[in-house]
Parts: C-alpha cells; structure tokens; sequence
C-alpha cells in the first residue's frame, strides 16, 4: 500500500514540479531546495 501510494505520488511530482535537475544546487533557493528534498523523498520511497 505504501509503495503504490508513493509512486502515484512520484508521478504527480514529474508532471505538476519543475525539474531541478539541470540547475546547480549551491544556486537554488531555500524554497527550490525543498521541492528538491520532497522530490527526493517521494522517488526513494517508490522504489523501496
């Protein structure tokens, strides 16, 4: 249940979040750095 919750999450995260990827992280923001954390978190939840 958990896993399936969080990958249906992780796929309305690719769609509706902007991607963070491409732009350095010393440079972002402290707002960018938590979409980029929740990011994280939700992607390592999903694969577990």
């Amino acid at each position: 249940m958990k896993k399936s919750f969080f990958r249906f999450l992780n796929k309305i995260n690719k769609a509706v979040l902007p991607k963070l990827s491409d732009k350095d992280p010393l440079k972002l923001t402290k707002f960018q750095k938590g979409i980029m954390a929740y990011r994280y978190f939700v992607l390592i939840n999903s694969l577990d």
